[in-house]
């Protein structure tokens, strides 16, 4: 029993190591655009607004336009102390536009003629400072109530992030095909997260298998119902912006459909995951069990957690369009136009085909756990 505990905590280390190791790699990895920043010659600061001036601000209704004057006070760098003026540009968009009060922390841009400078731009409010904060808070909590799952959860995160930063956008922008790249991120990092909630372990290999099994569904499928319902990739926020940036040469729907797998891959691998971990639970309770009886048990777990899964699907996508609903609804658009409505149907291919891959996902894996997990399956 003792070394049983010990090669547990033995694998537990070098499974920490191994997320150390590759997170280590993703960070030293050049994404190739590191010279392409928009902001060379110039030095970001972090400000302390001391004053407004609000008298160049134009309103009409809600909308604010004109420029707003601010006096500042470096916080870090060079002219740490130092009291600047900066300006804050109002477009009359209120997604983009911000407005500063007396105590605000600000990034701005400093730019230089020789040794005088020459404008302040102020970017936006400073926040990285509390989302240090809250991630580190919730890496506290994960870790409290997870233990050693917390940790790995944490590596699961950051090597998800870094993958995605690091490999994928890059690879975007370079003109590879999304649907092979998506397909390749979308696999290493389902495997290496099933792995570090399994270890090196048969679970890992039943419960990746069913994930990937729905993830290829819905790559199928999103590509086909992509052409049919003739959507554009246009369709995702700022896609136009790279369009007008110099990468006119971007396949903007094959990103998009892309997206619909990536998007629906952390929902499949939960669901594997869950119905792995059920029939390897029900297999360590009653050693005898036989394959079919295992498979069983999987697909009434499968089928009791599809519902909520698909459900937190359309939430998920159709959260941050909640407001082009109320917009559709106060102009009294006829439910035919709205479901036609080309952002709509956009998200009824993510939802639908990211629900049917949960779907294939089910019984594949429970089939799959059930025969490699029971003891007794040569005998079947």
């Amino acid at each position: 029993m003792k070394s049983v505990f010990f090669s547990k905590q033995k694998s537990t280390l070098l499974i920490m190591i191994i997320g150390l190791v590759i997170t280590a790699i993703l960070i030293a990895i050049p994404t190739g655009y590191e010279d392409a920043l928009i902001y060379k010659g110039v030095e970001r600061a972090i400000c302390e607004v001391v004053e407004v001036n609000n008298s160049a601000i134009k309103t009409s209704g809600v909308i604010q336009s004109g420029e707003q004057t601010c006096t500042l006070v470096v916080k870090n760098g060079d002219l740490k102390g130092e009291e600047i003026t900066g300006v804050n540009f109002l477009s009359g968009s209120l997604e983009k536009d911000k407005i500063y009060k007396v105590g605000d922390e600000a990034f701005v841009t400093i730019s230089f003629s020789g040794d005088e400078i020459s404008s302040v731009v102020m970017s936006d409010h400073y926040r990285l400072d509390k989302e240090v904060i809250l991630i580190a808070i919730f890496a506290i909590f994960l870790i409290i109530v997870a233990g050693k799952n917390g940790v790995l959860a944490i590596f699961s995160f950051a090597i998800t992030i870094l993958t995605i930063w690091k490999i994928l956008v890059p690879a975007y922008l370079k003109g590879y095909s999304p649907i092979w790249v998506g397909i390749i991120i979308t696999v290493a990092i389902t495997i290496i997260i099933i792995f570090f909630v399994y270890g090196f372990d048969k679970k890992t290999i039943t419960a990746s298998l069913g994930s990937l099994l729905g993830i290829f569904t819905s790559c199928i499928l999103g590509i086909l119902f992509t052409d049919l319902f003739k959507i554009h990739g246009a369709v995702m926020p700022d896609s136009e912006s790279l369009l007008y940036s110099g990468y006119q040469n971007l396949d903007l729907t094959a990103i998009f459909m892309s997206s619909i797998f990536i998007g629906a891959s952390g929902a499949m691998m939960d669901l594997a995951v869950d119905i792995t971990s059920a029939i390897a639970e029900v297999v360590d309770k009653k050693p005898d069990i036989s394959w079919k009886e295992a498979t069983k048990s999987g697909m009434n777990v499968g089928r009791a957690t599809m519902g909520t899964m698909a459900t937190t699907l359309l939430i998920a996508y159709s959260g941050s369009y909640i407001t082009l609903l109320m917009v559709f609804m106060a102009q009294g658009t006829p439910i035919d136009h709205i479901l036609n409505y080309k952002h709509v149907s956009a998200e009824i291919v993510d939802t639908i085909v990211g629900s049917f891959g949960l779907v294939s996902v089910a019984p594949f894996t429970a089939l799959v756990s059930g025969f490699f997990l029971t003891k007794n399956k040569n005998k079947e």
